[in-house]
């Protein structure tokens, strides 16, 4: 079993998705695990609330799921991208329903047992006033700081996802970066950063 498993995480999600399709329940195990929590912290940090984020990503996972049947492995789009732009939608959705666009929760990431107290604090305080910070940016702006500077996505792939062009996400994030310099500004000092 574990020489299966080592197979199958030599695997791309492309491929992944494919054995899925064709029933082999460790690859969905497999995709699962490596796709959930990126689409988790995508939404907790757009919504602001776990409870809400966890509920968006697994509809999201259940949506590509039921896309698997009809999931091309050369095709342009990859499991993640993709999910990442059901994640958005869902996300925006949720906010536009409820008219509001809300702050984030700094205790939506899962706690790191490595750091002393202190440092704890640091990073509980340096988090809780980016997640202000990034609410007062329009939801566009938002979802393209997060994706490219917390998720680590490229340019390419956050435009898929949000369905505009490379220049857009570029303007996004740079407009964004600079809102949240300017939100932050005063804070430098009280946040550690000093110089």
């Amino acid at each position: 079993m574990a020489l299966r498993d080592a197979e199958l995480q030599e695997l791309g999600d492309g491929a992944l998705m494919v054995l899925f399709a064709r029933g082999d329940h460790g690859a969905a195990r497999l995709l699962t695990d490596r796709l959930l929590p990126r689409a988790w912290r995508h939404a907790a940090r757009v919504l602001g609330d776990p409870a809400e984020a966890e509920d968006v990503a697994q509809e999201a996972m259940l949506r590509l799921w039921r896309a698997a049947p009809d999931w091309r492995q050369d095709g342009a789009a990859q499991p993640a991208t993709w999910l990442h732009r059901v994640v958005a939608n869902l996300a925006v959705d949720r906010l536009r329903r409820a008219g509001r666009s809300t702050g984030l929760d700094p205790e939506a990431d899962p706690p790191d047992d490595a750091p002393g107290p202190e440092a704890r604090m640091i990073d509980a305080g340096r988090r809780s006033a980016l997640d202000a910070a990034l609410a007062t940016l329009p939801e566009r702006q938002r979802q393209a700081v997060v994706l490219r500077h917390i998720e680590g996505m490229s340019n390419p792939e956050i435009a898929e996802i949000l369905g505009i062009g490379v220049e857009a996400v570029e303007s996004l994030t740079a407009r964004g970066k600079r809102a949240l310099r300017k939100a932050l500004e005063g804070q430098k000092e009280a946040l550690g950063y000093g110089d």
